[in-house]
């Protein structure tokens, strides 16, 4: 009973293609709107929880100016020095390194080649907090540091871009006005979360940088990596009590620093994707009650096309329900059909947008699952009044329609 009925939705449907197509319409843009904006959204999340992993592992940023949202205030009054970073070494337990940090934009040139780069001043152990590995060379040496000597580390986009070569240690590099030799080239890393290039960066000696870069001895950010993840409240509380006594912050007073956890951030960041993504989701959602209202408005039209048909069904013996059976699968396979097009059409939207935005391509199947199911439920629930207008059909009074 159930395989003719959907056979006989099937001859149906075929007999009109064009209306067939048209009344599906709205199904299929919802089913495909949901679909593409579910796994874009689960690819961003994934590609921003990556982004931030690789800025290091289980690490606190400290940087001046307080917790308001904007970028750090890096005023002299502000800026950290050394007896704070002492006193946070002294101080805070469980921890795989302290790495004080400043930066500046500096004109950088080698032969014909010329770009503004990111110049970090640090100590060798930024690169075990950063969990920067090497693609050449290694790190300039804690001699090195201390002596304020012109050794540098340069990025991938450094190597690429300006030095244009694939062996350039030993190369010399002009950063400012200041010759700067390269001990090591970082591994790639790519976009961070933010959009800015990790890889368009030059570190040196923390010392070198103050004296012939800089010009002053500020140290603007705090980078601590902890030895586990249950380190970073502990290490987080010891740090807000340290440097609130070594900067002199009043009680009651507000912090004129901030600690940054970058798993709390990751979270955050990941939550705010998943909002905006089921917002969308709602939004694109609303097509599909759009479509089913399209698939209601087109089974009034084919049973009022059809009544001498159901009146001449009903005249030899046709049950009610078997009617009602019969418009409802015409509804619902009309919707399922539609379904699997939308799915069809949202999963290569999906590649097509995961390709263009440079983000992981992950397919949640559950949304596959409660696409194609909810699409069949709309013409269940949409279908029914037609099918049950049609089943109710006086016979002698559907025989006499012309």
């Amino acid at each position: 009973m159930l395989w003719e009925a959907i056979k006989l939705a099937l001859r149906t449907i075929r007999r009109n293609v064009l209306r067939s197509i048209l009344t599906l319409l709205g199904i299929v843009i919802g089913v495909a709107s949901v679909i593409a904006l579910v796994t874009l959204g689960e690819g961003t999340t994934t590609k921003v929880t990556a982004d931030l992993a690789k800025l290091g592992s289980n690490m606190l940023i400290i940087r001046t100016g307080g917790n308001a949202p904007g970028p750090p205030q890096a005023n002299e009054g502000r800026s950290f020095t050394s007896r704070d970073v002492d006193a946070l070494r002294a101080g805070v337990q469980n921890v795989r390194g302290i790495s004080p940090s400043a930066n500046k934009q500096v004109n950088t040139v080698y032969g014909a080649n010329a770009d503004n780069v990111t110049v970090t001043g640090a100590e060798p152990v930024f690169f075990t907090v950063q969990d920067w590995s090497f693609a050449q060379g290694g790190p300039f040496t804690d001699a090195e540091a201390r002596g304020g000597d012109a050794a540098c580390v340069v990025g991938e986009t450094v190597r690429r871009e300006i030095l244009a070569k694939d062996d350039v240690l030993g190369e010399t590099l002009r950063v400012g006005t200041m010759p700067c030799r390269i001990v090591g080239v970082l591994a790639a890393k790519g976009q961070s979360a933010f959009g800015s290039d990790q890889d368009q960066v030059i570190v040196m000696p923390l010392r070198t940088f103050h004296r012939r870069i800089a010009g002053n001895t500020r140290i603007s950010t705090i980078a601590i990596s902890t030895n586990t993840a249950d380190d970073m409240a502990p290490a987080q509380a010891a740090i807000a009590e340290i440097l609130r006594d070594t900067r002199r912050v009043a009680r009651g007073a507000e912090d004129n620093f901030s600690v940054r956890d970058m798993t709390q951030l990751a979270s955050t960041l990941s939550s705010t994707s998943g909002v905006m993504t089921g917002l969308l989701s709602a939004v694109a959602a609303v097509s599909l009650l759009v479509g089913g209202i399209g698939i209601m408005n087109i089974m009034l039209v084919s049973v009022a096309e059809r009544t001498r048909e159901i009146g001449i069904r009903l005249a030899i013996g046709a049950l009610g329900s078997q009617v009602l059976t019969q418009f409802l699968v015409e509804a619902v396979v009309l919707c399922l059909l539609g379904g699997l097009i939308g799915i069809a059409l949202g999963l290569g939207l999906a590649r097509l947008g995961a390709t263009l935005l440079d983000v992981p391509y992950n397919v949640d199947l559950g949304t596959v699952l409660m696409s194609f199911g909810f699409s069949g439920l709309i013409g269940l629930v949409f279908g029914f009044f037609p099918a049950r207008r049609a089943a109710q059909l006086d016979p002698i009074e559907a025989l006499r329609h012309e």
